[in-house]
This record gives structure tokens, sequence and C-alpha cells, in this order.
């Protein structure tokens, strides 16, 4: 399960450096030892929460169109919300 954590988060961060995801804000809680990271491109935001900067405890979280939360388990979650709310500008 490791592997796929890191696979996760080692796709996600290469396909958002390849759209041109901007970070927005990273704050980091230090008693909890938690980094949030709010990454967005145009109207699309999500963002990533990782324990003690730990890419296998990284979880990534997103918005669909309607505003609804949407956790992210593989990069096709985070790349349909994405053109589907892409496809929403005008």
């Amino acid at each position: 399960m490791d592997n796929l954590s890191k696979s996760l988060h080692s796709k996600v961060h290469k396909w958002i450096d390849a759209i041109g995801f901007r970070l927005n804000a990273s704050q980091t809680n230090f008693k909890n030892k938690i980094t949030t990271n709010h990454y967005f491109f145009e109207t699309f935001n999500f963002i990533e929460r990782s324990k003690n900067n730990d890419p296998n405890k990284a979880k990534f979280l997103c918005f669909d169109t309607y505003g609804e939360k949407m956790n992210v388990k593989t990069l096709l979650d985070l790349q349909s919300a994405f053109f589907e709310n892409i496809s929403q500008l005008k």
C-alpha cells in the first residue's frame, strides 16, 4: 500500500506541474505536524494534507462543480473533477 500512496502523490504532483497549478497557500500545524497546501488553477481548487511531510500520508481533497467535497483516491478522480470544472467556464 505504501507504493500506491507514493505513486499517487508523485502522479498528482507531476500532473499539476504539467497543467500549471499554483500553490495558493501553505499552512503547517506544528502541534499536529500536519501541512495543508492549497492549489488552484482558474476556478478549480484542491487541497493536499500531509503529516510530517510524508508522501505516504498525503491526502487530497477537491471540490466538484457543485461545491461538494470529493476525496481523491486516484489521479483520474482529480482529472475528472478538474476537466468538468473547466468545461463549465465560458
